[in-house]
């Protein structure tokens, strides 16, 4: 008997001997497998959160701000060493400073020039422009002053003298805080004193000084500390003298409000403080 077996149409199974091979390795792989692709996601994770760190430590960075302070030339030292201790405590954020006689910082802002925060060396030039501050706050004040070059070539001795007329006097203007305050003085002591110049700023009538353009100035107490062994002091007492006020306002118009109101804030606090009285400002 002949027997013909054909394969053309016969599926192929595995025996299964040969299927209990293939599932025993399956099985001693898929520990493996599980295991490597374990080890691939704690990668990629950790490359994650390393991605994250890095833009994460760029994103925590403070932002850049720039903040703009228009203040009495008078403060012109003590801001600047105010301002490097703000921008210390500040990170991301630079001071500048328009200093000017207040007048001329009013005339500044109604011709558009920025600013963020004004400080006047008086309370009345701050109430002239309450329509484009917030609430002044007054961070110090001040007195005047009279001063002579080192060698007192007049013999100045007291604000009587000032009214001398072969006396070389200069003054701050009337419209300017310390020029106010003078005048103020001088009529409260029937002093009739001609000024040889009036000074757009307190700090001019106290360079004029400095340079022997002039026998005698009035300045405030502060302007004469800065100049030391530049010009001599003779006191005002104190029953003839004057109070000068300061006060400090955010502007509307601020660029960074924000930024320009806790500048405002900081002025008032320890640090600020500490730096106006070692320049002879008195506390508010």
């Amino acid at each position: 008997m002949r027997v013909t077996v054909s394969f053309s149409s016969r599926t192929s199974r595995p025996s299964p001997a040969r299927g209990r091979r293939r599932a025993l390795s399956a099985a001693l792989l898929l520990p493996l497998l599980i295991g490597l692709a374990g080890c691939g996601s704690e990668d990629n994770g950790s490359d994650a959160a390393d991605g994250a760190g890095g833009s994460g430590g760029g994103g925590g960075d403070q932002p850049e701000v720039t903040l703009t302070v228009l203040a009495a030339a008078s403060l012109t030292d003590v801001f600047e060493a105010a301002g490097a201790e703000y921008e210390a405590a500040n990170p991301g954020t630079t001071v500048r400073f328009s200093f000017a006689g207040s007048q001329e910082l009013v005339a500044q802002l109604n011709g558009g020039a920025p600013g963020d925060v004004l400080v006047t060396a008086d309370t009345q030039t701050m109430e002239g422009v309450a329509e484009l501050t917030g609430e002044p706050e007054v961070i110090a004040r001040n007195e005047l002053t009279i001063v002579t070059p080192p060698d007192n070539p007049a013999g100045v001795t007291g604000l009587a003298d000032l009214a001398d007329p072969g006396l070389r006097l200069v003054l701050a203007a009337p419209e300017v805080p310390a020029g106010r305050y003078g005048q103020e003085i001088l009529a409260a002591e029937n002093i009739d004193a001609e000024p040889d110049s009036l000074e757009v700023n307190v700090r001019s009538v106290l360079g004029k000084v400095q340079l022997g353009e002039a026998d005698a100035g009035l300045v405030y107490v502060t302007d004469a500390a800065v100049a030391g062994d530049e010009v001599a002091v003779v006191p005002i007492p104190e029953d003839q003298n004057v109070t000068a006020f300061y006060p400090a306002a955010t502007l509307n118009d601020a660029a960074n409000l924000a930024a320009a109101e806790d500048f405002v804030a900081w002025l008032t606090g320890v640090t600020a403080q500490e730096l106006l009285g070692a320049a002879g400002f008195l506390a508010p």
